[in-house]
């Protein structure tokens, strides 16, 4: 329905519609909100995302962060000989390592670190002083050893051991006038050792 009116200042007629035609424009709306939307698509978005991602590389990237990555998402590089004379740490291979540690007459608190996925093991000493030295051997293998620099703790390198059966010894040499208590002494496990 159209309705007539005049305009006071022109005296013309003038027509105004109360129709509710779907094909009319809609309304400019001019809520922020809209271009809030806007904002947030397309190459917006994007930026967006590649920032926040951004983000979390950078906070995986830390010492921390890298080592829970290679925790969860990789697997041990180097497997067996490839392994030999490595840092375990390092290599992702203690990482469900086992361990064999005798209860009495350690003094040391000597350890024999054992990993299935590297073929690997490696010698760890919990309390000594510096100057103290430990040493890991696989019969029929290399020996490696490492000695304490500071603090009370250390362990040596890897010595690959074979598909099978192995044996593997692992020593604890005071140094002279160290101040350590105890004297040299060593332990030994195989494949079938109650590994923990």
């Amino acid at each position: 329905m159209t309705t007539s009116s005049t305009d006071d200042n022109q005296g013309e007629p003038s027509m105004t519609s109360n129709s509710t035609d779907d094909n009319s424009a809609p309304a400019a709306d001019p809520s922020p909100q809209r271009g809030a939307r806007r904002w947030f698509s397309g190459p917006a978005a994007l930026a967006y995302a590649v920032a926040v991602v951004s983000a979390v590389v950078a906070a995986v990237a830390t010492p921390l962060g890298d080592h829970v990555m290679k925790s969860f998402f990789e697997e041990p590089t180097c497997p067996g000989k490839a392994c030999e004379g490595k840092n375990p740490q390092n290599q992702g291979c203690g990482e469900g390592a086992r361990t064999f540690k005798p209860a009495v007459s350690n003094p040391a608190l000597l350890q024999i670190r054992y990993s299935e996925d590297c073929n690997a093991v490696w010698a760890k000493i919990d309390h000594g002083r510096p100057g103290d030295m430990v040493t890991v051997q696989v019969s029929g293998g290399t020996m490696r050893s490492a000695e304490i620099e500071y603090g009370d703790d250390q362990f040596t390198s890897m010595a690959a051991v074979p598909d099978g059966e192995f044996h593997v010894s692992a020593c604890v040499i005071p140094k002279p006038g160290g101040g350590s208590t105890f004297e040299r002494y060593c332990i030994q496990a195989t494949e079938a050792t109650a590994w923990r």
